[in-house]
């Protein structure tokens, strides 16, 4: 008696359905990867937004026309299309006070941001 060799049609169809669900699950672990690295990169993009307003007002010589410079809204950056930049700048004490700082808060908002970034510095009177 001569033996068949072969798979028989009920393993030809445990296999596709064990390789569907590989295939599948992923698919769905390639999804999330994508989506995480695109909430990073706005993240990424929204905190550099913050820090440069900061870095610039901070190398910035002129402390008293500071707030006339730099307190505002801004929504007009070409590559993030969406972003809200917006500077505030509360001075505590002044001249003749035994204090004399501003304290400079950036928030940046913008489409597909969990949460608004904001950044916040103390500059002390030269």
């Amino acid at each position: 008696m001569q033996t068949e060799r072969g798979f028989t049609l009920i393993e030809i169809m445990i296999a596709l359905v064990i390789l569907t669900v590989v295939i599948l699950g992923m698919a769905t672990a390639a999804a999330q990867v994508v989506h995480v690295v695109t909430v990073t990169d706005r993240n990424t993009a929204a905190i550099q937004l913050a820090d440069s307003r900061i870095e610039e007002i901070q190398l910035d010589p002129d402390y008293n026309g500071m707030d006339t410079t730099y307190v505002g809204t801004e929504t007009n950056f070409p590559s993030l299309a969406g972003y809200i930049r917006q500077t505030q700048i509360n001075h505590v004490g002044g001249l003749g006070q035994t204090t004399d700082y501003r304290k400079i808060t950036v928030t940046v908002t913008g489409p597909g941001l969990t949460q608004p970034i904001k950044r916040t510095v103390t500059v002390a009177a030269p």
